[in-house]
């Protein structure tokens, strides 16, 4: 199989290409570095997949709708796996014209582009929990409805996802929309909690926990989350909506210990506020993920962040930043 995927460089994505050389697959990253956090992180990520003959790299921006056109005419792909976008609830609250643009434009972009293929490829793309808003009932489900984003970041997902079934329904495009329940693990993005709290304990300094620690989220393996997306992939023919979590939600006094945990260090905690645009919990049901494509998260919590910390200890032990 020819695979595009967008994103390609950055931590889910990194992940996912290795996994599909390894299955043997010709894999196409598409990627343009962006600033939010820096280059050489993504680039590193990428070393091992250069030095296979089946893997291409092409260094662009989704908001250049020529580019991309050009792109996937190329490419012809079999599947387009659709991870890029600006990412983090909080900075889109900042930046809303910003992530429209990047989030909402960049994945029209890219639907238009594959419906225009005469042999129309699977389009797999990456939404989020966060579509599910602020609700006090749980699980998660997809049958849910999902009209109160209290982020852009969020409402610009939930806007990818009306499009993807627009294109489905007037060009017959093949599309999977997945909403991922908070990725961890090695390469993890330097931004996201676990990753700074690591550092943050590792050097003995006091981690920010908002709000008395309650708050829980549903943490979920990137190595899982990976195996979801090539699941997904395999059996896309319609259109079809999968959450892909742990469905064990971990509340955030426990996630910091169980980093001091593997760390063997122990833990100091500033208390602050709630944070504007965080929900209190995600939970995810997948049970439908489970009965249609096979998924089967296989990762605890405990296991995940001590693989995380062998990762960052070894990127420590090379003088590569984390």
């Amino acid at each position: 199989m020819a695979i595009l995927i967008t994103g390609g460089a950055g931590f889910i994505g990194s992940n996912l290409v290795d996994r599909l050389l390894r299955d043997g697959a010709e894999v196409v990253a598409f990627d343009n570095f962006d600033s939010f956090y820096a280059s050489e992180r993504k680039r590193a990520n990428l070393v091992d997949a250069r030095k296979n003959p089946r893997f291409r790299l092409i260094e662009g921006d989704l908001r250049d709708d020529d580019l991309v056109a050009r792109t996937v005419a190329e490419v012809a792909p079999d599947a387009i796996i659709h991870l890029a976008a600006k990412a983090g609830v909080r900075p889109s609250i900042e930046l809303p014209s910003e992530y429209t643009a990047v989030n909402v434009g960049g994945t029209v972009h890219l639907l238009e582009a594959a419906s225009r293929l005469s042999q129309k490829p699977r389009f797999v793309y990456a939404s989020s929990s966060s579509v599910y808003g602020d609700r006090d009932t749980a699980p998660f489900c997809e049958t849910d409805l999902v009209d109160t984003p209290i982020s852009p970041y969020a409402a610009s997902k939930k806007a990818c996802e009306l499009f993807a079934h627009t294109f489905h329904h007037l060009h017959g495009l093949p599309v999977t929309g997945l909403r991922f329940f908070t990725a961890y693990g090695p390469r993890n993005r330097p931004d996201l909690a676990i990753a700074k709290f690591t550092r943050l304990i590792d050097r003995g300094e006091a981690v920010p926990m908002f709000g008395d620690g309650s708050t829980r989220r549903d943490y979920t393996f990137v190595a899982d989350i990976v195996d979801g997306i090539v699941r997904a992939m395999n059996h896309c023919k319609s259109l079809h909506l999968y959450n892909l979590g742990n469905s064990s939600p971990i509340e955030l006094k426990e996630m910091i210990a169980t980093i001091g945990d593997a760390l063997g260090k122990s833990v100091r905690v500033d208390h602050r506020p709630e944070q504007p645009g965080d929900v209190r919990q995600t939970f995810a049901d997948i049970s439908r993920a489970e009965t249609e494509i096979g998924f089967s998260p296989r990762t605890s919590f405990a296991d995940g962040i001590r693989a995380y910390v062998d990762w960052y200890r070894e990127e420590v032990r090379q003088g590569r930043a984390v």
